[in-house]
């Protein structure tokens, strides 16, 4: 199955929780904290929303910066993603 988002939704898969940390310490599961960083899967076309035109700026591939509470959590073939609306994205992060 694959997920097709409509008009200006984006679906994100959370990016992995650091096994360790900077200073070479191993964390258990428990204590690995999970990042508000999340990898675009897919974007919808963008269009009409709202009786206003929606241009969408993001591209699969990009990470994303989102807040803790937002989105849709879907589960999907045994994986986790978050469907939100393009405005809900706060910031790209960039290498």
């Amino acid at each position: 199955m694959k997920l097709k988002p409509l008009a200006d939704n984006v679906v994100l898969k959370q990016v992995a929780a650091e096994e360790k940390t900077s200073g070479g310490i191993f964390l258990t599961s428990a204590a690995q904290e999970k990042p508000e960083i999340y990898e675009i899967i897919v974007v919808g076309p963008g269009g009409v929303v709202d009786g206003k035109e929606v241009k969408m700026e993001l591209t699969a591939g990009q990470k994303v910066l989102m807040g803790k509470y937002n989105g849709t959590k879907v589960k999907l073939d045994g994986v986790e993603y978050v469907i939100v609306r393009q405005d809900e994205i706060l910031a790209v992060v960039e290498d």
